[in-house]
Parts: structure tokens; C-alpha cells; sequence
């Protein structure tokens, strides 16, 4: 879920075009439960084989990097979350509540023959399981993109990767990659440009936007460090919010105290007691080190049985698929970074 800062948050549209040649660090769960969240029958339930296992994940990663891979030469580098900072519980609790009161409502809405709102409800009750992280893994694997496990926050590994030029950009919606300090985050990587609004009814348009932490600094006049006390104040996955404090007061707050530690004590007391193990959080993160990045040929004959014989994926759709991979060539070694910027 991330902290909520877009109202302050300047952006540049860039287009898929200007991910042209462009190695992106893919938040891999973010786009995983974008994926859940869209790829749905009317109903609302998630696309799935013959078995019952969950499929709607895989057609839209096989679908949207192949196609991005093809058409723009945008090489994607999945990152997956690790185990939860032990900081994270009670924000996960409140996740699978929320999720679990969705199903209801989505049952009952179903059951009532309110496809409309079933189909709204679906999307909020979406939960990944392990069989879903491991399909999207292997499938990762065999289309031959890399992968790296992030010891807790893939936004954190991410930015870290940006940060040594091993990657152009994050590709995430969360504005916590700002937080962990990442050089430039791309928000709306998508093949379809909209996305469907149940509960307006309506598709909206979107376009890649391209965020660089520089330049926010610069234009709000606050440090990379007073951005993580705005977000503390706003409310973080660490932390619950101050009641009636936005992204635009929290930034005009700090600008004009200048930290969380000089703020009038009627809203310092507010804070949670552990605010500065929660700056260490995004300030220094616990990062994996000993990752390697290597792009490899993809292993089409596994690549069509996995999907075709045991996800029951069309065979011609994954030929197209194993098409756009073949005119690429890995060649099994490690990336030339240079040529990708």
C-alpha cells in the first residue's frame, strides 16, 4: 500500500516511450496484485485452469513484458518482497481484515446477482498465497528475466539497484521508493493505457509518469530526510497516521519546523514512539548485496508446457508469446548495462 503522497508529488508524463532501451527494477508483487486486480471474469472472480489455481497473474506478465520487451526494448528485473519487517504486523493485520470483509461483501453481492459491485469488492479481497508467488516465479524464470529476493521491501532492494546504475528506474505505484531513496520511479507501466473504474464506471487513461527524486527536493526545498518525516506523519506501513494531517500540511508542518522532533508538542505527542526506528527503515534499509543480474535465453519448450499443459493457456497465444522471447537473444550472460541506457 505505501504512504500516500501524490498530492505533492511533481511528475512527468513520459509514455512507454520514454522507457525505450530502459532496464526497470519491477516492484514484482505490486505488479502481481495489479495483474489480480484487473484480469477478472464479470463476476469478479480471478481467471483459473482446469484445477482451480489462480492464472490471472500469468497472463499478465507473459502479456505486458513480452510486449514491452518486443515493442520498446524495456527489459524488466523482478524484485520480490522478503519476510515483513517485524514493524509491519499490525499494518498486515489490517490488510487481511479489510480483505476478508471485501470477500464478504463480494459473496453477497454475488449471491444477490450485483455483478457490478461483486466485481469492485473482488478486486479489494485480492490475497497471494504461496501458489501464486510460486507460478509467477517460475514463469518469471523461464521466460529467462531475472529475479532477486529482497531481504524485506522490494522497493528498498529496487532503489538500491537504481542507485547503482543497474537499472534506469523502479517500477512501482508505491511512493515509498522515493522513501528508500530511489534516483527515479516510473508509476503506470501498462500495455492497455486505462484502467477500469467500478465504482464510477468508467476506464481511465494512464500514462506512464516518470518521478526523480532530485527534482522533488529541489522544487519542495526539503532534504530526502524531512520527506520521510512528512511521510511518517501522513501515515507509513510502519505507522498509523496523525488524524487530520495530509501530504500538503504534513510538508508545510516540516518546512516550517523543519523536523519531527521541533514540532508543537500537541502534535509531536501524536507521533508513535518508535518514529525513529521507522526513519532507519527507509534511511538505511537492510539490503541484499550478493545479487546477480543475468538475462537468460528462455527455456520455450518448459515455457509452453507450464503454461499450456499445466496452466491451460492456448497454445497459439503462448507461441505468440514464445515468439516475442526468441527475438531477443540472452545468450545467458550477464547483462552489458551500457547498452540498455
Amino acid at each position: 500500500m505505501g504512504t500516500n503522497l501524490t498530492p505533492i508529488i511533481p511528475r512527468k508524463k513520459i509514455g512507454l516511450k520514454g522507457l525505450m532501451n530502459k532496464v526497470v527494477a519491477i516492484d514484482a508483487l505490486n505488479s502481481i496484485y495489479q495483474f489480480l486486480a484487473l484480469i477478472r471474469l464479470p463476476n469478479g472472480e480471478p481467471l483459473k485452469d482446469s484445477k482451480g489455481r489462480i492464472t490471472s497473474h500469468l497472463v499478465g506478465i507473459v502479456s505486458r513484458y513480452t510486449k514491452l520487451l518486443v515493442e520498446y526494448y524495456m527489459k524488466p528485473i523482478f524484485i520480490f518482497d522478503g519476510p515483513p519487517h517485524p514493524l509491519k504486523g499490525e499494518e498486515i493485520k489490517k490488510r487481511k481484515a479489510q480483505r476478508a470483509k471485501a470477500r464478504r461483501e463480494w459473496l453477497l453481492a454475488l449471491s444477490r446477482g450485483d455483478y457490478e459491485k461483486a466485481f469492485s469488492k473482488a478486486v479489494v479481497s485480492i490475497e497471494v498465497n504461496e501458489q501464486i508467488i510460486s507460478d509467477a516465479k517460475k514463469l518469471i524464470k523461464l521466460m529467462g528475466f531475472p529475479i532477486i529476493e529482497a531481504l524485506h521491501d522490494a522497493e528498498a532492494q529496487a532503489s538500491y539497484i537504481v542507485s547503482r546504475g543497474e537499472a534506469w528506474c523502479v517500477g512501482t505505484l508505491d511512493w515509498d521508493a522515493l522513501l528508500y531513496g530511489a534516483p527515479r520511479m516510473v508509476r503506470y507501466i501498462t500495455v492497455t493505457g486505462t484502467e477500469w473504474l467500478p465504482s464510477k464506471k468508467m476506464a481511465r487513461p494512464l500514462i506512464p509518469e516518470l518521478i526523480e527524486l532530485t527534482k522533488i527536493l529541489r522544487i519542495l526545498r526539503i532534504t530526502r530526510e524531512q520527506l520521510v518525516d512528512i511521510a511518517i506523519l501522513v501515515g507509513t506501513d510502519y505507522n498509523r497516521g496523525i488524524k487530520g494531517i495530509g501530504p500538503k500540511k504534513a510538508l508545510h508542518l516540516i518546512k516550517l519546523y523543519g523536523s519531527l522532533e521541533r514540532l508543537p508538542l500537541n502534535i509531536k505527542e501524536k507521533l508513535p514512539e518508535h518514529y525513529n526506528k521507522i526513519r532507519e527503515i527507509f534511511l538505511y534499509p537492510l539490503i541484499r548485496k550478493d545479487y546477480r543480474i543475468e538475462f537468460e535465453k528462455p527455456k520455450v519448450d518448459e515455457l509452453f508446457k507450464f503454461l499450456v499443459e499445466e496452466r491451460d493457456f492456448s497454445p497459439r497465444r503462448v507461441e505468440k508469446i514464445i515468439e516475442r522471447l526468441e527475438s531477443f537473444s540472452y545468450h545467458g550472460e550477464q547483462l552489458g548495462l551500457d547498452r540498455w541506457f
